[in-house]
């Protein structure tokens, strides 16, 4: 039962993670919730401690990288922001936890370290099944047009779900 529960928390966590300038990151409100703190708690512990945050810890977003991600995530939208979001790579959701120092932070830290480790897992399954679909096309060669087909609504699916 806690293996389920723990599964599903990393699943909701890894629903907060956004690709933002070619990295995956989380915002400093959902990582403020997590973490149990407020997101004015979250982001004075940030400034204070700057120096532990380098450019590929944690950056603040630009105004149009939020107003591109409001646009393309539905929930941003409704979120309530007041300032410009602080991205936190998984390196730097981790410093976060160490900062904030509370048995909830380092605790949710865990928790968040799986979700990006799930999801580069499960891009590496990606990358191979790819791979591999296209040794089989190769092999195949142009034998049958009905596996073209097939083919060609595989890779249409792929770039769907890669879109989503």
């Amino acid at each position: 039962m806690a293996r389920k529960a723990t599964a599903a928390l990393v699943a909701r966590i890894e629903d907060m993670i956004f690709l933002i300038r070619g990295q995956r990151v989380m915002l400093d409100s959902d990582l403020a919730n997590i973490y149990g703190v407020t997101t004015k708690q979250l982001n004075q512990q940030f400034r204070r401690n700057r120096e532990r945050f380098p450019g590929d810890f944690a950056f603040e977003l630009t105004n149009q990288e939020l107003t591109q991600m409001r646009s393309q995530i539905v929930t941003a939208s409704k979120r309530n922001i007041r300032h410009v979001p602080v991205a936190f790579t998984e390196h730097g959701a981790l410093m976060l936890a160490s900062v904030l120092n509370s048995p909830i932070a380092v605790a949710a830290s865990v928790r968040v370290v799986r979700a990006f480790i799930l999801m580069r897992e499960q891009m590496a399954a990606h990358k191979e099944l790819a791979g591999k679909l296209a040794d089989l096309e190769q092999r195949v060669g142009g034998h049958d047009a009905a596996i073209q087909d097939l083919f060609e609504a595989i890779r249409s699916e792929e770039h769907t779900s890669e879109l989503q």
